[in-house]
Order: C-alpha cells, then sequence, then structure tokens
C-alpha cells in the first residue's frame, strides 16, 4: 500500500535543474538525470556505482541489479530513461520510464493507472450525465412520468436549429418545372448526340441467319409434311345472316 502510494505521488511530481538544461544532449542526459537533487533517481543503483568507481556505462551490463537506461532519444526536447532490474548480461525486467521534455523530469504512467484514469472519468462523467438528466424528469397522476426539456436553453436552441436546417435542406432540393423540363431536354440531346453501344447479345439476335439454316428448316418441314400428309384445316361457315326485324304494334 505504502509502494503503491509512493508511486502516484511520483505521477504528480517534475523535476528540473535550471543550470544544466541548456546543455542537455544524448551524452549529458544520463549525468542530468542521475543528479542527487532528483526524487526519481535511486542513489543504490549500479548508476551510481559506476560513477563513484569512474567506470564507463560499458560495465552495466556485467552488474546485477537496479540500473537506469537511456531508451529513446528525440533531440533536442525529448529524451526518454528506463528503470530497470538487470539479471544477467542479455535479461532485464522493465520497472519504470521516466521522460524528459524541454528538460523537465516527469514519470510514465503505467497501464493499470492509465486504466483506472480513464475508468474514473467516464464514471464521472456518467454520474453527472444522469444527475443532469433527472432533473428533467417529471410526474403527473394523469400523465405518470414525463420529460420536460423546455428549461434547458441549449437543447431548445439546438431543435430549431435542427428544423432550420431541414427547412433549407427542403428548399434546396426543390426545382421548378422549367428546370426539370430543361434537364430532360437536355439529357435527351445528348442521348440523341452520343448513343449509347449496343451489347454483343443484341447484335447477334438482330443479324438475319444465314442461308443453310434456311435450307434445314424448310427440308425439316417438307419432310414431315410427307410423313403425315397434308393438313386438313378446318372452317367452319359463319351465319352472317342479320337478326331479324322486330315488327311494330
Amino acid at each position: 500500500m505504502a509502494s503503491r502510494q509512493m508511486t502516484n505521488d511520483h505521477l504528480r511530481l517534475s523535476w528540473h535543474d535550471t543550470q544544466m538544461m541548456a546543455t542537455l544532449s544524448p551524452q549529458t542526459v544520463m549525468d542530468y538525470f542521475c543528479r542527487k537533487s532528483n526524487p526519481f533517481y535511486d542513489h543504490m543503483c549500479n548508476n551510481e556505482t559506476v560513477r563513484m568507481q569512474r567506470l564507463g556505462p560499458e560495465h552495466l551490463h556485467n552488474m546485477i541489479g537496479l540500473e537506469y537506461i537511456l531508451l529513446h532519444v528525440a533531440e533536442p526536447i525529448l529524451y526518454v530513461i528506463r528503470k530497470q532490474h538487470r539479471h544477467n548480461p542479455s535479461e532485464a525486467t522493465p520497472i519504470a520510464d521516466y521522460y524528459i521534455i524541454g528538460g523537465t523530469v516527469y514519470k510514465a504512467p503505467d497501464l493499470a493507472n492509465v486504466i483506472n484514469s480513464r475508468i474514473l472519468n467516464t464514471v464521472v462523467n456518467l454520474q453527472s450525465a444522469f444527475e443532469e438528466a433527472s432533473s428533467y424528469a417529471r410526474y403527473h397522476p394523469n400523465k405518470g412520468y414525463t420529460w420536460d426539456f423546455s428549461s434547458n436553453k441549449v437543447l431548445s436552441d439546438k431543435s430549431k436549429s435542427d428544423k432550420k436546417d431541414a427547412n433549407s435542406a427542403k428548399d434546396e432540393n426543390s426545382g421548378t418545372l422549367f428546370q426539370k423540363q430543361r434537364v430532360d431536354m437536355l439529357l435527351a440531346e445528348l442521348l440523341r448526340k452520343f448513343p449509347p453501344p449496343i451489347p454483343p447479345m443484341l447484335q447477334n439476335l438482330q443479324q438475319p441467319p444465314p442461308a443453310g439454316d434456311d435450307l434445314n428448316t424448310a427440308r425439316n418441314t417438307s419432310e414431315m409434311n410427307n410423313a403425315t400428309g397434308p393438313l386438313d384445316i378446318k372452317t367452319e361457315g359463319v351465319d352472317m345472316k342479320p337478326p331479324p326485324e322486330k315488327k311494330s304494334k
């Protein structure tokens, strides 16, 4: 619990050294971060041991324990430093990240803090929305519960603006009879000048069948007539006499 409280306190802290801010570079940023006045710097780390023994930074890979390394550089304004625990020359566990922007050191929040912050903001906004919505609820013995937004000036102005936009859109979409007929005339003129191409399937249908097909068709018809004999077409006589006239009494 104490470590959690300390982590939250570090998220609200920032540190800078006005004497060395102007000389920050990838070569001097680690010396800037390892100042004793920096609250984010642990004096029991391997970096402090290397500095006291006046060794090079390459000796950190051969040591075991807590160390700080330069992770990312975006000159001249951003530097990212990682705090990690080294187990062997090829394995290290990240603990925290710190970023330096314009010479000021901040601690980067971890994923748990980011999620907690987003959830807290969401809950606060939902609570305020529910409280505001409940203030517009009205109860009547005959009608029951209803909503009355007339007291909210923002909503009433928004509804008026929506109606105005709908009316303006309707006016823009409407057109006179002359305009519509004029457009139809222009479209017909363009269609006459630039007729659409006929698809290949329709072109094949419009072409007459070859002469060989006509001969085969006529031959098949004659063979069918010879086999079945001539067709007898029966006609019935139709009485074309007019109806009898009615005699007047």
